[in-house]
């Protein structure tokens, strides 16, 4: 009998001697860097991870954008030393002469930007930075009824601002969350604070028109929708005695580690005259932080 296998037992045979040569391949090309000298290995090692962290660098910074704004008052003058901060992105810059600024390296995303000058009232704007683009705005204030006094020192300024809301505090109208309760709490996010309030609903939608966190009042604005679901009234925001605007998410509010104090008046009877205006039958949610905007 010859010793010659028929053909199929030489293919199956063969097939094996194949397959068991690519884990041995495969074994000899990971076993390369172990073969080296341990000293060799971990500059090996050191540069692919600096490799690795400059190309996420480089990822990020072509992801960053540009605002590149204008100041103006209402007779369309260049307005300079006014103050513009973009919330929770940690820019903040002052205008020229000529009223401009230009903030780089921002992230992209959706921020409230307020601006402010000595002598004029203060306006804000819910603004989406594009990834690697520059996004152009402009903004025009007013001058102010009262004039403000003489620029005093941050801590003096916190203090007076707290002052008020203690004294408001103590007169027994209102809700209020004093720095105390918002560090016992721990909470990740400042709405969370408005959902202990009497007569508050907080609620996260998400819908062609609007996607956030936003805070009603129950007892104004009855209604019922479409769906037979009782319809609430959106409470008007204050930041730092700044007007934010209306349908104003709650998640671009600074985080709770930066607040010291927030008061909620859910109906238009209990509003101090401070914070009155043309619309605030739904009630008033006035924020307070520690270093002010």
């Amino acid at each position: 009998m010859s010793g010659t296998l028929p053909a199929p037992h030489r293919t199956a045979r063969a097939g094996r001697r194949r397959g068991a040569a690519r884990p041995v391949g495969a074994a000899l090309a990971a076993l390369a860097l172990l073969s080296l000298p341990l000293g060799a290995q971990e500059r090996q090692t050191l540069q692919q991870r600096a490799a690795r962290e400059k190309a996420e660098q480089a990822d990020r910074a072509n992801a960053l954008a540009v605002i590149d704004g204008i100041v103006t008052d209402t007779l369309l003058q260049p307005l300079g030393a006014a103050d513009v901060t973009v919330v929770g992105a940690g820019a903040r810059v002052v205008t020229g002469e000529n009223g401009r600024f230009r903030m780089l390296q921002v992230p992209a995303g959706q921020y409230l930007l307020v601006v402010r000058r000595v002598g004029y009232a203060p306006t804000s704007g819910i603004i989406d930075v594009p990834a690697a683009d520059t996004l152009r705005v402009s903004y025009t204030l007013a001058r102010s009824v009262s004039m403000l006094d003489t620029i005093r020192v941050k801590e003096q300024r916190v203090s007076m601002r707290m002052l008020e809301f203690e004294q408001r505090r103590s007169q027994g109208v209102g809700q209020f969350i004093t720095r105390e309760e918002i560090e016992r709490r721990g909470s990740l996010q400042t709405s969370d604070f408005l959902r202990y309030m009497r007569g508050v609903q907080v609620s996260t939608n998400t819908t062609q028109a609007f996607a956030g966190t936003q805070v009603f009042s129950r007892r104004e604005g009855g209604g019922f929708s479409s769906d037979q679901q009782q319809q609430y009234c959106p409470m008007q925001v204050v930041l730092d005695g700044i007007i934010l605007p209306r349908y104003f998410n709650l998640d671009l509010l600074p985080p709770p580690k930066q607040i010291a104090g927030i008061e909620v008046y859910s109906g238009a009877a209990t509003i101090p005259p401070q914070f009155g205006g043309p619309d605030r039958r739904c009630g008033v949610v006035a924020v307070w932080t520690r270093d002010g905007y």
